[in-house]
Parts: structure tokens; sequence; C-alpha cells
């Protein structure tokens, strides 16, 4: 069983900075992923980030240049750097894992309970 936990959400000016944690445990695939998404209210789930089993990042646009995920080599913990925030980026954000699924590839299988972020202008 995966188990996916966030801290880190805070209340914050534009232009600050906020840094996530996830702590991740029982993660053992060595074929997928794990990431960043988050919602706002009334709005679907977004991808931020994703960390491929590679170690490859890959960014949602609007958070390019400013955001960096990390992870540690046991992919125990993941981090989210966000810089330069923006009243726009006021959301839940999950930490997630992806699993393998025999049919369409790495899906995403668990996800944290969510932490706040709110940017204030």
């Amino acid at each position: 069983q995966v188990r996916l936990m966030e801290s880190g959400g805070d209340s914050v000016q534009a232009g600050g900075s906020l840094r996530l944690s996830c702590t991740v445990s029982g993660f053992r695939s060595s074929r997928c992923g794990m990431g960043w998404h988050r919602q706002i209210p009334g709005k679907d789930r977004e991808t931020v980030a994703v960390i491929g089993n590679d170690g490859t990042t890959t960014y949602a646009d609007s958070v390019k240049g400013r955001f960096t995920a990390s992870r540690d080599n046991g992919q125990t913990m993941m981090y989210l750097q966000m810089n330069n925030l923006k009243s726009e980026d006021t959301a839940v954000y999950y930490c997630a894992t992806q699993e393998s699924n025999a049919h369409i590839g790495c899906i995403w299988g668990y996800w944290g309970q969510g932490t706040q972020v709110t940017v204030s202008s």
C-alpha cells in the first residue's frame, strides 16, 4: 500500500516562495514515476509536475521557470519548490504516485490528502 502525505502549505504574498514536501512510503515501481497536482475549487485537477522513473521532470506551462520538483534517490521524499508565486497559484496541492497498468501504462494511483497554498496579491 502506497501512502503519501504533503506538508508545507501556507499563505504567502505574491512574489514569495514556498516549499512543499511529500513523504512517500510503499512506492516500489521500477517503471512509473510521481508528481504534483493542484486543484482550485470548481475546476479540474491540474498536473503541475511529473518526475519520471528516470528522474526527468516535466512541468505545466503555467509553472515553468518558477516551480522545481525533485525527489530523493530512495523515492521516499518528494519536493515542490515554488518561487515567484502568483495569486493564480492558489489551490490545494497534492502529491501522487503512478502505478503500472498492463493495458495503458503508468496511471496515477495513489494520492496524498492535499495541502492548501494561498497566494495573496
